[in-house]
């Protein structure tokens, strides 16, 4: 099969209505290299490249509010910088760029996603929203 691994999309496949940074960029525990007291950062099993991750609203309005919250890991040699808070907004609009998904079956049994992404960063100017959102659990 052609497919392997990660699979290529666009920010726009993801977040069709956009998303908001909710959370504080953090790192990514390796569960396996960590010990009692000692942290180790996760890295990319394919690039190598320290593992980030940070919360983030989905804006569509068809989701239920626990669809709506995801975390995106940010694959970044340094920690990711959120862009700057809109004036007047709780909310910090963000988009993605590098943008990957990977399918795995969850503790429920159910199919869900991993998204990683290369970059993070502030919306450009005149980007659409408009594109139906598909159903989803967890992308």
């Amino acid at each position: 099969m052609a497919l392997q691994g990660p699979i290529p999309v666009t920010f726009g496949m993801v977040f069709p209505h956009g998303c908001y940074v909710v959370g504080e960029v953090e790192k990514v525990k390796d569960f396996d290299a960590s010990t009692n007291g000692r942290f180790v950062q996760a890295r990319d099993k394919q690039t190598g490249e320290l593992v980030w991750q940070v919360a983030v609203m989905d804006g569509d309005p068809t989701l239920k509010p626990a669809q709506k919250t995801v975390a995106v890991k940010i694959l970044a040699p340094v920690q990711p910088v959120p862009p700057a808070p809109t004036s007047g907004s709780p909310f910090t609009p963000v988009e993605f760029d590098g943008v990957t998904v990977t399918p795995y079956v969850n503790g429920q049994g159910r199919l869900a996603y991993s998204i990683r992404v290369r970059e993070m960063r502030g919306l450009r100017a005149g980007a659409a929203k408009n594109t139906p959102n598909p159903s989803r659990e967890n992308i």
